[in-house]
């Protein structure tokens, strides 16, 4: 009998449309007793369609269709991107696992473009493998067509020899004209060569009618339109799954071909195995087996954990049940792998939490893998593991997301790095994306699709589109009006749930005993944002397979929030001295509980958002119970029992109860049904359920499935009549309970939750600088995060001050600023923004310049922070956000910096190649009493910034203004009802009626049917979010829509391109009521100086009639404007123009760290000619020079350093106002070292120099003071 051999499913991404379940159930329709599924590069598919083909009574023959390398597997040959194609499929187990292994070593070896494999590998793992030539794409076929004869008889041969079967294809597609003259060809090859044939008709959707559908896909995958003409497409609707008729048909002048497809398919015999446990071991001690130590360490943990419990026989009882479900289980190797990874990062200092149903488990509680008692809370274990559902556990961990690659470094060395992968997961067409791809597949305008995809809902809990048009009347109506809507719509429902694209589960990691090759094909993980291409590999199956597969799948998830509390702690450690114990701080803070209450809930985990925090607030919580019960509530379903929860809760209304045998269970939360395990134990006290049956019927229950429902209900029917319950009782508590089967939380989860919820607000209510500090750097790099966490901290009474290279660190760090006028020193500490927050300023560059500054001291001027500051890591345009963020204030004015970002970068790379050129001993010999300087730089001058224009700047690179206030309005004006922040209105909003207020910060004007309207851009301190001003609204107030004003705007949600923005029906203009304080940072630098320094170390950047003065340096910086006023006039004696400047040391000479004495070099009046400066005789002068002294490098390098010891005291003992440089000549080159003090120049001095080189090396230049 007949099979298709060549069959491609949905998990050809973008290339096949057949579904697993409808391809498998169409081919028992149509009788077919044998099914291959041959998907490109790929196995993705297989364990679906493994279990559906038994399932259906079909054979499941497992096949590929293969890429191969024209030459090596490893060549990368720039524009190769065709590889021949070759079908492979499994004869036999043998076959299946070579399958594995060829799969995954052509993604992991032989990726460029496709995942390849070559003829090397072939031929080593070309056993229990029948081969097919493939389609015009094969080898074999493509040198046919090419005219090579030679080349493919060789082909044709090499392949027979090295499989163990080797078919050519014959395909017949009447839309693909070639394909006669290559079926001709392919049938005279294999009767020279003696090779069979066998029919295929390399299908690619299930039925005939899918054709147009699939063309749409491909022009998806190709970004095409279905009217472009050069585009790769199917030439004809044939590639379906045809009946075996139609390809006898098809076929009839090859009978032999037909049947070698039956032939080929009574040799493939595959029997897979599933539900096995390959479950890892660690280490265990001699003579225990894995229960036996799990046993030992659990009791040992035990005895401190339950050391003063008030009832401990309670608790023995249930750790030994507990142990003994999973001794009968056989899981005791999963506990111990799980322990043994938890234990390493405590060890390490990372912080761990148990997500889900797990920290219902007594056994982890004891094993220190768990921090939630489970007994305190009444958290059910059969929701975690029971007897009744045979399923692996899932221990779910919570990780910092920082450190979660140590942990998935520390499994892989532990079990091999052969036994260690990450997980797939796989992105499918959505509803209104759906609509959106097919709509530009069709060649449809962006407008005309928008309309029909604004019609459906979005966001968490969107619905099909078959849904939609049964609920929706708005969108049914459309679709029944439009012919072309109706055809959008039903081909995106062709394509709706079908696999678009793979990734890389954000937390799934598995681990396996065996080499994970033996058991899941693998590939590359996909390259996500920062990451490279060669991480942990990852399955080709999903987290479900690869547990049927009988592998160890852990979910370690990295949690910013745990990180955070991590940074946090080791903060308060930082400024303290005390180490907290995260896990161990108090459950009944007074302080935690008020924050909670107060609504300050911006930057805690699970408790953030305007929805939260007003029931928050409403509930006023006192117990970490509250807190979890409000983390279950808040969800869509059990949201509408919020305000009876809170209500009872606070006794303003009393609580009532189903029924009085449900008082106990239901006491904790007044009546009100929150969590799965209530659900549970209702079950199993009406109905005599085991809590494991209870689970099983919940799981069941949540399905929705109108059969299973009724069966459920009849047995919880006849169950509760046994316990002595009336039928009308039973009744209405099974209609209570079946809503939240479906949606109620899991209370270990919810609890779990609580937990770190708590811990977050403990840190922001007793520690806030440490905890926001840390939460800002949670979020760097986000610029709108940024400027929220900012508004909170103002809310808080805490400072954010800007960045400065004189005093931030990378990140965002805190800084004791002592304020004289404050009695408590500590009280006024900043969090300073880190340089490496500014937007185009990498971590590297900044990291480069506070290495620097450490080392070496605080840069003194521009010309210092040029002779000093490594900006190879740094481009124009990082150096500009530098500049624009205000990081460079205090070595000159923001605009004229910025004018001249190129001369700096450009004098900052001469001074760079000098400093890398130049080495010598003389150098090494100044390295504490010099700095190397660069040369005078000309300034361009140019207008200084507004403070608006500061504060756009800052606003964008750091998502922080400093500079001014644009929220003054927003922060003082009483707004009155609830006003959503413009970041948190979401998709999930749509259609609804809110108010957000802000600043509009854009606006473009458009026309509507020959009317004017607006779109705007809101911002608050939040963030932004769209606005849109319809005719009727803007012809009425077209004056107020201007940029800078602040508005509060009322009005509907939309949703367009998966973007919300409001539509406008009312607006008001904002007025400022009152003045808010000056920022605590402002004031400190007021009373310390620039940035932050104190104020005997504070930089004098002041900008008069376009000059830049730099105070207390040795290196002159001009604008142009100064250089063209100001001739330097020049004696015979001068140094040559051309005497290249910089050199060696400026990496080892430190800047002062103490307030320099000399007098200032411009002295007030000095632009005028009034004496400013004297010599060393003591005639006043409005002149200086710049005295230049020459050394030459001898092979006495003890007498060079002698030499240039005397020199520099001799300078030194002659104080001036000249500033001073030496020229050092080695080998035939000069370099220039510039001194950070400054000497007089008369005759004594030049006679002291000559006395100590022997010669007049003293050479003076005037300059103009």
């Amino acid at each position: 009998m007949f099979a298709h051999l060549h069959t491609h499913s949905e998990f050809s991404l973008l290339d096949g449309l057949a579904r697993i379940p409808d391809l498998v159930g169409h081919a028992r329709e149509l009788g077919f007793e044998s099914l291959a599924l041959t998907d490109h590069g790929n196995l993705y598919g297989i364990v679906d369609f493994y279990r559906e083909a038994q399932e259906a009574g079909i054979k499941p023959i497992i096949g590929v269709e293969a890429y191969v390398a024209p030459g090596s597997r490893t060549d990368r040959i720039p524009g190769d991107k065709q590889p021949y194609h070759l079908v492979l499929l499994a004869k036999n187990d043998e076959g299946y696992h070579n399958l594995l292994r060829l799969v995954s070593i052509a993604h992991l070896e032989g990726f460029y473009y496709r995942p390849r494999m070559d003829r090397e590998v072939l031929e080593q793992h070309g056993s229990g493998l029948i081969a097919l030539s493939a389609c015009m794409a094969g080898e074999v076929p493509r040198a046919l067509m090419e005219g090579r004869l030679d080349d493919a008889r060789e082909a044709a041969l090499w392949h027979k020899k090295t499989f163990d079967g080797y078919y050519l294809e014959v395909q017949r597609h009447p839309g693909i004209a070639e394909l006669d003259r290559l079926n001709s060809m392919v049938i005279d090859l294999a009767r020279e060569l003696d090779i069979p044939i066998v029919a295929t008709n390399d299908l690619h959707y299930t039925r005939q009618k899918d054709a147009a559908a699939h063309d749409v896909l491909l022009c998806i995958q190709t970004n095409a339109t279905v009217d472009d003409t050069n585009r790769m497409r199917m030439e004809d609707d044939g590639f379906y799954l045809k009946s075996e008729a139609e390809m006898r048909e098809l076929f009839a002048d090859l009978p032999e071909a037909i049947e070698n497809a039956g032939r080929i398919a009574d040799e493939c015999n595959l029997d897979l195995e599933f539900n096995r446990l390959l479950l890892p071991q660690i280490e265990l001690p001699d003579g225990l087996s894995s229960y036996e130590y799990l046993e030992q360490l659990c009791y040992e943990g035990f005895d401190e954990r339950y050391a003063d419990y008030r009832d401990t026989e309670r608790a023995r009882e249930r750790v030994a049940y507990e142990l003994d479900v999973i001794r009968q289980m056989d899981f005791a190797d999963y506990f111990l792998v799980v322990w043994d990874l938890v234990a390493y990062a405590r060890k390490q200092g990372i912080l761990v939490g148990v997500r889900g149903s797990a920290a219902a488990s007594a056994v982890l509680y004891c094993l220190y893998i768990t921090n939630i008692e489970p007994l305190r809370y009444d958290l059910v274990f059969e929701r975690f593991l029971n007897l009744e559902r045979k399923e692996m556990p899932d221990i779910d961990l919570d990780i910092e997301d920082e450190r979660r690659d140590e942990l998935i470094d520390y499994v892989t060395r532990r079990y091999g790095q052969d036994r260690v992968a990450q997980i797939i997961t796989f992105g499918t067409f959505g509803a209104r994306a759906g609509i959106r791809d097919v709509g530009r597949a069709m060649g449809m305008s962006f407008g005309e699709v928008d309309q029909v995809a604004r019609l459906l809902p979005a966001g968490a809990h969107p619905s099909s589109l078959q849904d939609s048009l049964d609920r929706l009347p708005q969108f049914r109506d459309v679709y029944d009006r439009d012919p072309q809507v109706q055809k959008l719509v039903d081909t995106a429902m062709q394509l709706e749930g079908i696999a678009r694209n793979a990734s890389t589960h954000a937390a799934g990691v598995v681990i396996s005993r065996e080499p994970l090759v033996n058991v899941v094909p693998l590939q590359r993980p996909v390259k996500s944002a920062g990451s490279d291409d060669d991480g942990v590999p990852m399955t080709q199956w999903d987290m479900h397979r690869v547990a049927e597969a009988g592998l160890l799948k852990l979910d370690l998830l990295g949690l910013t929030n745990l990180t955070t509390l991590a940074r946090t702690r080791d903060l308060i450690e930082k400024r303290h001295g005390k180490r907290i114990d995260i896990d161990s701080i108090p459950l009944d803070d007074s302080k935690t509980f008020d924050l909670l209450s107060s609504g300050k809930t911006m930057g805690l985990f699970q408790l953030e958002g305007q929805g939260m925090t007003r029931w928050i607030q409403r509930l006023q919580p006192r117990s970490l119970n509250e807190v979890s019960a409000m983390i279950a509530l808040y969800r869509p379903g059990p949201m509408e029992h919020i305000p009876r929860y809170i209500d009872s809760k606070k006794g303003e209304i009393s609580a009532t109860f189903p029924h009085d045998d449900l008082r106990d269970i239901l006491h904790e939360t007044y009546g009100v049904i929150v969590y799965q395990d209530q659900v549970l134990q209702i079950a199993q006290r009406f109905a005599g359920y085991s809590l494991g049956q209870a689970d099983i019927v919940r799981k069941a229950m949540g399905k929705k499935v109108r059969e299973i429902m009724e069966a459920e209900e009849q047995g919880f029917l006849a169950g509760s009549q046994e316990q002595g319950y009336t039928e009308h009782d039973a009744r209405e508590i099974f209609r209570l309970i079946e809503p939240f089967a479906g949606y109620a939380f899991n209370k270990a989860h919810s609890v779990s939750y609580a937990y770190i919820a708590y811990q977050t607000a403990y840190f922001k209510a007793n520690y806030p600088r440490e905890y926001m500090a840390s939460l800002l750097n949670a979020h760097l790099g986000s610029q709108d995060r940024a400027g929220a966490d900012a508004e909170e901290c103002r809310a808080l009474g805490l400072t954010v001050a800007p960045p400065s290279v004189n005093a931030s660190t990378e990140e965002y760090s805190i800084e004791d600023i002592a304020d004289p006028n404050d009695d408590a020193p500590g009280d006024d500490a900043v969090i300073r923004v880190g340089l490496s927050a500014i937007k185009n300023v990498g971590f590297g560059a900044a990291q480069a310049l506070v290495e620097e500054r450490k080392a070496n001291g605080p840069f003194r001027d521009l010309g210092d922070f040029i002779g000093r500051a490594d900006l190879t890591s740094l481009n124009r345009r990082g150096l500009e956000n530098l500049i624009k963020a205000g990081a460079l204030d205090g070595l000159g004015d923001r605009a004229t910096l910025l004018e001249n970002a190129e001369r700096i970068l450009s004098s900052a790379a001469q001074e760079q190649r000098q400093r890398n050129s130049s080495q010598s001993s003389m150098f090494d010999a100044m390295a504490g009493d010099s700095a190397l300087q660069m040369p005078t730089i000309e300034l361009a001058a140019a207008d200084a910034a507004s403070n608006e224009q500061k504060g756009a700047w800052e606003k964008e690179l750091t998502g922080i203004h400093f500079s001014n206030d644009p929220y003054r309005v927003l922060r003082t004006v009483n707004l009155t009802g609830n006003i959503t922040p413009c970041a948190e209105v979401s998709v999930e909003m749509e259609k609804d009626q809110i108010s957000v207020a802000g600043n509009i910060t854009s606006v473009r004007t458009f026309m509507v049917r020959g009317e004017s309207a607006a779109s705007l851009l809101l911002n608050d301190q939040s963030g932004s979010v769209a606005v849109t001003v319809w005719p009727d609204v803007y012809g009425k107030s077209i004056d107020t829509w201007q940029i800078n004003t602040p508005v509060r705007v009322t009005g509907s949600v939309r949703v367009r391109e998966e973007e919300p923005s409001v539509d406008c029906r009312q607006y008001e203009v904002l007025l400022e009521n009152e003045t808010p304080q000056e920022p605590a940072y402002a004031r400190s630098r007021a009373s310390n100086g620039r940035n932050g320094l104190p104020s005997n170390q504070a930089v004098n950047a002041e900008s008069t009639d376009g000059a830049v003065a730099v105070a207390e340096s040795p290196t002159e910086v001009r604008t142009s404007a100064e250089v063209e006023a100001e001739p330097v006039e020049t004696t015979a004696t001068e140094v040559p123009a051309e005497i290249p400047t910089g050199g060696n040391g400026a990496d080892k000479a430190a800047a002062p760290s103490e307030p320099v004495s000399e007098a200032p070099r411009r002295a007030s009046g000095a632009r005028n000619g009034s004496p400013a400066s004297s010599n060393g005789s003591g005639e006043a002068s409005a002149r200086r020079v710049l005295i230049s002294v020459m050394l030459h490098e001898t092979a006495d390098e003890e007498a060079d350093v002698d030499r240039l010891n005397r020199v520099v005291q001799t300078l030194r003992s002659h104080p001036g106002e000249s500033p001073v440089q030496l020229v050092i000549m080695q080998q035939g080159e000069q370099s220039v070292m510039t001194m950070p003090f400054r000497s007089a120049h008369s005759q004594e001095l030049e006679s002291e120099i000559s006395n100590i080189l022997g010669g007049n090396f003293l050479s003076v230049q005037q300059m103009l003071i």
